[in-house]
């Protein structure tokens, strides 16, 4: 079931999920409606309120939660094991989570920069400096801070997301945003 007008369901984890696929469909010029489901749990429920997975239902997941999209999708009669039997029913997969992907595509300069342009790089090299951070990679102190402070998360990552390069989406969301502009 679509919304009219609006191409595909895309189905992500959460607002920040939702803020950065709306920024690229945007980009692409590839309308869909971008529902974030309050967690991968709630995915089985998604898929029957939209009548189950289908062309025009999409979803964005995390591979620490692969167990809760296999099982949406097997209450529908589908049976996907992997990351790319997944995808094959339109459920793209992040390695680690989408933050992740993002930090990673960009590198941390990039990260770092950003939250300058945010006014947080301040915050974030304070703690850095904690002795529980000190020493451990940026990138992982980088995705860790990108977690803390009210709506962070979503600011920083919508901002990571105009960043990239439209023409080299790192993996999913590359897949993701062409299985959404091919339903057009």
């Amino acid at each position: 079931m679509e919304a009219a007008g609006t191409g595909p369901v895309v189905l992500v984890e959460g607002e920040s999920d939702a803020v950065v696929v709306r920024t690229l469909l945007a980009r692409r010029g590839a309308p869909a409606t971008v529902v974030p489901m309050g967690g991968v749990t709630n995915l089985a429920r998604h898929l029957d309120d939209l009548g189950g997975p289908g062309p025009g239902v999409l979803a964005l997941v995390d591979a620490p939660e692969l167990r809760f999209a296999v099982g949406a999708l097997r209450r529908h009669g589908v049976t996907a094991r992997d990351a790319e039997e997944l995808a094959w029913h339109g459920v793209f997969v992040c390695d680690r989570d989408l933050e992740d992907v993002l930090m990673r595509a960009l590198g941390a300069d990039a990260v770092r920069e950003a939250l300058a342009s945010m006014a947080e790089l301040g915050a974030f090299e304070s703690m850095a400096r904690m002795p529980h951070w000190r020493g451990r990679p940026v990138l992982e102190q980088l995705h860790r801070f990108a977690g803390s402070g009210s709506g962070r998360k979503a600011r920083l990552a919508g901002r990571l997301a105009e960043l990239l390069d439209p023409a080299a989406l790192p993996d999913p969301l590359g897949p993701l945003v062409d299985a959404v502009a091919a339903h057009r």
